[in-house]
């Protein structure tokens, strides 16, 4: 176990920005909706983005550079796309999982503070850690959130399970009016995660490859299917509580963080016991703030190295720069929209839908390429789900767009 942990690293930091709200509040969602309904969905999604995923790890680890190194080799309107599609969605991305973060930290730690104290406080903790600590710090910290939210998740749903006294339905649904088919849109566009994190993946192997002095190919690709295989465990983990604890209950969420985390938390506690105040409370709190943290760092550091590319050292400092930029911009979206907590998560997963088909475009073409070694190309079977993948994506983004 001590090997496979000091091997492991960006796979786990993977896994602590994508188990956010795609699981905590759009997989919760989907089971209190749809029952065990939807699981299709979240299979053939995490089947679908696989390959664009493990292309960041892969052509870093084989390359010695991050994926923007490889945007630029295709030319620079590739990296200004990602530039501009990047600037225009990381601060809505960031509110959206400090938000959330906020509201149950206020519900765990007590209401004494507002939503906006907490979402400072949480901002002020995760720079902390981030230009104190840097990267070994992060990957060291992740390691125990992480482990820490798969033992506390896996434990409340067995318990669950075993208090389940009806008969479970695993009926697959396909739904039908718009409402439903925008809920599927928002579910997938952030399940796993944004395709844009492959980016972000690239640049945590380029620093485990510094920090640790050797990371094969061999080895990031192991991570990462570690990393990405507890995103799927825990994705159908939080849609299974969603199912047996709030399906049929005839409750909504609100919209408000601080009121979706106390109604999250409370119904837990009714349908579970007291409890699982404890258990939820620690499984729902990693899995935001780990996000928090995570997405924190890797906006910057990938907007500070794509900066670097188009314009040289035009910023000495241009991580700490893109830090600041986001913190405070996140702080200010925040105090304008923190009481429309769904609409900025609906948003920012749509906008992620909308833009994967991109993501996996570039990524596989960079991937194919001469610029990747012949060895670590993709095989056959790849090549194959790539291009299903590609076309999965686009059919629902275009079907999105007109229906």
């Amino acid at each position: 176990m001590s090997f496979s942990l000091k091997k492991i690293g960006p796979g786990l930091l993977f896994a602590g920005a994508a188990i956010g709200v795609s699981h905590l509040v759009q997989s919760t969602r989907a089971g209190a909706d749809f029952g065990f309904g939807l699981i299709w969905a979240l299979l053939l999604v995490n089947l679908f983005k696989y390959p664009f995923f493990q292309f960041g790890p892969r052509y870093a680890s084989a390359t010695g550079e991050s994926l923007l190194d490889g945007y630029k080799k295709l030319g620079k309107p590739v990296l200004i796309a990602y530039f501009f599609l990047t600037f225009a969605t990381m601060f809505t991305i960031q509110t959206a999982v400090t938000i959330v973060t906020a509201g149950i930290a206020a519900s765990l730690f007590g209401d004494f503070l507002s939503i906006e104290t907490w979402t400072v406080i949480i901002l002020a903790i995760c720079l902390l850690v981030l230009l104190i600590g840097k990267y070994k710090l992060l990957d060291k910290l992740i390691k125990i959130i992480i482990i820490t939210l798969t033992i506390s998740t896996i434990t409340t749903v067995c318990i669950a399970i075993f208090n389940e006294t009806q008969a479970i339905s695993f009926k697959q649904i396909f739904p039908k009016n718009s409402i439903e088919i925008g809920f599927l849109i928002a579910f997938m566009g952030w399940m796993p995660a944004p395709l844009d994190i492959s980016v972000w993946h690239s640049l945590w192997t380029i620093e485990k490859k510094k920090s640790s002095g050797e990371f094969s190919p061999k080895s990031a690709l192991f991570d990462f299917n570690v990393g990405y295989g507890s995103t799927i465990v825990l994705g159908i983990a939080f849609l299974a509580l969603g199912a047996l604890v709030m399906f049929q209950s005839g409750e909504s969420f609100s919209g408000s963080a601080g009121i979706f985390a106390n109604q999250l938390l409370d119904m837990y506690t009714k349908s579970l016991g007291n409890w699982a105040y404890v258990f939820i409370g620690i499984a729902a709190f990693t899995t935001m703030f780990s996000t928090t943290l995570t997405t924190l760092d890797a906006s910057p550091r990938a907007m500070a190295k794509t900066t670097q590319l188009l314009a040289g050292n035009i910023l000495k400092k241009s991580y700490l720069f893109w830090i600041l930029v986001l913190t405070i911009g996140t702080i200010i979206i925040f105090f304008f929209f923190a009481s429309e907590m769904g609409l900025l998560i609906k948003v920012a997963t749509i906008l992620s839908f909308l833009t994967a088909p991109f993501y996996a475009i570039i990524n596989y073409i960079l991937i194919s390429s001469k610029h990747t070694p012949k060895e670590w190309r993709p095989s056959k079977a790849m090549h194959l789900l790539s291009i299903l993948g590609i076309i999965f994506l686009l059919g629902f983004s275009i079907w999105y767009l007109v229906y």
